[in-house]
């Protein structure tokens, strides 16, 4: 059997350990990599299951090394790396603009540089986890495919013919010898230490630069809209007393002019509505007067009003 659904078989030969002192066949699934979100690396990737638990970057290169020749493997990653991938996802590259606009969480501005020093000599994943593994072109991905595909047809009579893992590569070994590292590298110098954490302050402290020339940058600054930026920072006070009382009166000034405007307007409902009580009153107060005026004027005349023939 060379395939089991989309999966490709791979079998490689485990070599014998004090452990277990027989060789065994290990079985790695491959297929072309079609992640959710497509990035510029997929057509010449492949995504690996049930990778060994010892697996490192050289391990494949020297599996894909056996299958297709030198010179093809690019990189690989594995399930719960914390390397960044340098390809970009194609779907944000149009929304890259947007995306700058959002706010960022906060753990996202902490500076990388200054990590802790490593404990462990090299990283062991768990039973059955993925990778994926990038070649040079499309061409590889078909040719590492076909060659997975005629290994696996072989069976038994061409064992001889699989990669043996682990042959060409080293890697720090695993056992006793390893957590005999581990209890050293647990326990770093002080002079490690200092130099990772000033390491780290150093990059935090250009961090911090970086954010306060950018706020002062943006400060009172319109946009294409017009609009300023409102930024974190107090507000640069004066340099003498004479300005600052000077600037104080200004704003006793504007705030009396607005408390004025406000109680004269009527701010409240029941003020505008006395206030149209009062305006309506003296509109009829005018009536009235200029009603009686007018009857006065009439009385005064000598017959009373004559309208034209």
């Amino acid at each position: 059997m060379s395939q089991i659904g989309e999966y490709t078989i791979l079998p490689i030969t485990i070599p014998s350990t004090p452990a277990y002192p027989k060789p065994t066949t290990h079985t790695i699934y491959l297929r072309p990599h079609t992640p959710k979100i497509p990035t510029e690396n997929d057509s010449r990737s492949l995504f690996l299951v049930n990778v060994p638990i010892d697996s490192t970057s050289a391990h494949l290169r020297a599996v894909f090394t056996s299958l297709i020749g030198s010179g093809r493997f690019e990189s690989a990653s594995f399930e719960h790396d914390n390397k960044t991938t340098t390809s970009t996802p194609i779907t944000t590259l149009a929304l890259s603009g947007a995306a700058a606009n959002k706010k960022r969480k906060r753990g996202d501005d902490t500076p990388e540089a200054g990590g802790l020093p490593q404990i462990w000599d090299r990283e062991l994943r768990r039973s059955g986890s993925t990778a994926v593994v990038v070649l040079v072109d499309e061409r590889s991905v078909e040719v590492a495919l076909k060659a997975a595909k005629k290994l696996s047809k072989k069976g038994k009579s061409k064992e001889g013919e699989r990669y043996i893992w682990g042959s060409g590569v080293a890697v720090p070994s695993l056992g006793s010898s390893r957590y005999a590292t581990h209890q050293k590298l647990r326990y770093p110098s002080k002079m490690a230490l200092q130099k990772n954490v000033d390491a780290f302050i150093t990059a935090f402290t250009e961090l911090e630069d970086a954010r306060a020339r950018e706020a002062k940058r943006v400060r009172n600054v319109p946009d294409e809209d017009g609009f300023v930026t409102v930024v974190r920072g107090c507000r640069t006070g004066p340099a003498r007393m004479e300005d600052a009382e000077r600037k104080r009166v200004e704003l006793e000034e504007k705030e009396a002019e607005k408390r004025k405007s406000m109680q004269g307007a009527g701010f409240y409902r029941f003020q505008m509505r006395e206030r149209r009580k009062v305006e309506q009153g003296e509109l009829v107060r005018r009536f009235e007067e200029d009603r009686k005026r007018v009857e006065g004027m009439r009385g005064k005349r000598k017959g009373g009003f004559k309208p034209e023939a």
